[in-house]
């Protein structure tokens, strides 16, 4: 103890320095880790570029493959697909296709709209839902002011509308079920469930994917019909889904009050085969024995009666005629229709 009191400072120095000593010992030892760390990470790297420089192509070796220039090659050719797919994906014109919509110019064309689609119906023999059916429009329909800021999107959709609707139409499908679109105002709040869809627009980079859905009944001739003027349509619609299922039957007499502009159908009636009349017991006698002799002195052996067994008249066999080969049954098909609208200009 004399001896540390006598050197305290040799003691004090001696003793802050094995204590640096054991911190520096401990930060290069820490720092070696991350060394030996940062090394294998830099050895991954590299490893992975060797692997990718000897694949082939490579990522851009220079004299042999630019992948920089073949990605702006196929940038240029994916302009010029654009620029002619737009032939094929014209904008459908808004009704009414004015600068400015006012609530006058909207209520007029939809009544007219209306008015065009239910004579087209009509003239194509359509049976529409109900003798005053609005095609989804049914809240917009009796109202003559709008919230604002809907008129331009209403149009949009009435035009959509009517471009679909005259597909069917013109393919002269049997009748329609119903034209389902998206809420866009507050005003369809008060309209019916049966008119809107769940679906919302869909808006990327290139276009505006509007959905609709129409339920229609036909034959496999009409569905054909429909989806090729979708197919040869101008305008982008694309029909995403297709759901046919056999069609409910339904009663043979129409009424005026689902369509006035179509008379009562009726079914022609069957023929029904005559019933046999009874026959007596003679009758039944001499159809088996023959008729009883002429001779007087021979006494008619005694009738004997044999019960007959009733059976039912078999059905009249149609002469003549080709035979049925397919008899085809009404279908129910619904489309889940997409109308896109392109976003990009048109570079030409």
């Amino acid at each position: 103890m004399a001896w540390i009191k006598r050197n305290l400072v040799f003691v004090i120095i001696s003793v802050l320095a094995v204590g640096l000593m054991g911190m520096a010992g401990w930060y290069l030892f820490s720092k070696w880790s991350l060394n030996n760390s940062i090394l294998t990470d830099l050895n991954e790297q590299y490893t992975q570029l060797k692997t990718l420089n000897e694949k082939k192509p490579n990522p851009g070796e220079p004299g042999k493959v630019d992948n920089v220039k073949a990605a702006k090659e196929q940038q240029e050719d994916l302009r010029k697909f654009m620029g002619r797919t737009h032939d094929y994906l014209q904008r459908i014109p808004r009704i009414p296709d004015l600068p400015k919509v006012s609530d006058q110019d909207f209520s007029s064309a939809l009544s007219l709209t209306i008015d065009q689609m239910q004579h087209a119906a009509s003239n194509a023999s359509v049976i529409l839902p109900a003798s005053q059916y609005k095609f989804s429009f049914q809240a917009e329909a009796s109202r003559v002011s709008f919230t604002p800021g809907t008129l331009v999107p209403l149009s949009v959709q009435l035009g959509e509308v009517k471009a679909i609707i005259d597909v069917l139409f013109d393919a002269k499908v049997n009748s329609l079920d119903g034209v389902r679109r998206e809420r866009i105002s507050p005003d369809d709040t008060s309209g019916p469930e049966t008119d809107y869809l769940d679906q919302r627009s869909v808006t990327n980079a290139l276009a505006v994917l509007t959905p609709y859905e129409v339920t229609f009944r036909g034959f496999s001739a009409e569905l054909a019909a429909v989806l090729a003027g979708y197919a040869s349509s101008p305008y982008g619609l694309v029909v995403k889904t297709i759901n046919v299922e056999a069609a409910p039957a339904v009663a043979t007499d129409v009424t005026a009050t689902e369509n006035p502009t179509m008379g009562r159908i009726y079914a022609p009636p069957q023929p029904i085969a005559p019933a046999p009349r009874p026959m007596s017991a003679e009758q039944r006698y001499e159809e088996r024995y023959g008729p009883p002799r002429t001779n007087p002195n021979m006494r008619p052996a005694p009738l004997r009666v044999e019960p007959v067994a009733s059976s039912v008249p078999a059905p009249a066999v149609r002469k003549g005629g080709l035979p049925t080969v397919l008899d085809e049954k009404q279908l129910k098909i619904t489309l889940f229709i997409e109308v896109v609208k392109m976003q990009a200009p048109n570079p030409k």
